[in-house]
């Protein structure tokens, strides 16, 4: 099927309601896109904030009667003008195709892969977490997401307890059970996530118990990984430390360089924090709980 898109130039006021009129309209898919280079790193907790110059695309069959659309929309946001827009043809692909051909199996340190589920793991006897892109953030494609996989492969976490406290898709809680934790515990505030973890975690045959953060056990950990923003990090000091058994480790992640010193100090006073490993303007925090 060939389709065509209308970029609308909008606002973060105005990008819901035209998105909902669009969809009125019969557009296959509205989405949101950044008009003016400028990201959102650390969004407030249950926001959902959009870009200052924000781009609304709609989509919709190549067949359509342009003019009507036009005129039902102008009707409908009346008295309001039409937002300025332009036309695209979109190429007609598989893209459901296209969207599988773009992930690929990654080797995160010496023996630790990402695998889609439609790729033979390229390294049979390695550690392979067989996990597809979802709804749920963490595929290890982000930089983020990474640092922590590229620590995890080099530490040794068999008989430990882990808890993966912000899990998004489990994929860390997933490598600490594969790399052999005695007992992996995730925890997040999406009940989105936690159906993600524990899908993820059936794929790959280990068990892992998820909660919601209020409805976790108060179980102490050897080793708490989280990777989530600066913000939430040192809002989550004190349970965070509280779940750390005496000379844990703790990996911290989603953290800008620029935020990196200020959330190392608010852990100072409980654990002996290392310095900074970046990847791209990304860093990951390693500290030890004082005994």
């Amino acid at each position: 099927m060939a389709w065509i898109q209308f970029i609308f130039s909008s606002t973060p006021d105005c990008a819901d309601a035209l998105s909902d009129q669009l969809s009125g309209c019969g557009a296959s898919a509205v989405t949101f896109q950044d008009n003016a280079d400028q990201p959102i790193y650390e969004p407030e907790i249950g926001s959902t904030p959009l870009w200052q110059a924000t781009n609304v695309i709609a989509l919709f069959d190549a067949d359509i009667d342009i003019d009507s659309l036009i005129a039902q929309l102008t009707q409908l946001i009346a008295p309001d003008p039409l937002p300025k827009y332009r036309i695209e043809a979109v190429e007609d692909k598989d893209w459901v195709r296209e969207w599988m051909e773009s992930f690929h199996p990654m080797c995160f340190g010496e023996k630790l892969w990402i695998c889609p589920s439609w790729h033979q793991p390229p390294e049979p006897d390695a550690i392979n977490i067989l996990l597809d892109p979802g709804l749920a953030f963490g595929t290890g494609t982000h930089a983020t997401t990474a640092l922590c996989l590229n620590w995890l492969d080099q530490a040794d976490v068999k008989g430990k307890v882990v808890i993966d406290y912000g899990c998004g898709s489990g994929i860390l809680a997933i490598a600490a059970a594969l790399l052999g934790a005695k007992k992996v515990i995730a925890v997040d505030t999406d009940p989105q996530a936690l159906e993600a973890t524990q899908a993820n975690a059936e794929r790959n045959n280990v068990h892992i118990d998820s909660y919601l953060p209020q409805d976790c056990p108060d179980q102490t950990a050897d080793l708490i990984l989280a990777n989530i923003l600066a913000g939430p990090l040192q809002t989550l000091v004190p349970t965070l430390t509280h779940l750390s058994k005496p000379k844990a480790t703790i990996v911290l992640s989603g953290i800008l360089a620029s935020q990196a010193q200020s959330v190392s100090n608010s852990y100072q006073a409980s654990f002996t924090m290392d310095a900074p490993t970046q990847k791209e303007e990304w860093i990951r925090l390693v500290g030890q709980r004082h005994g």
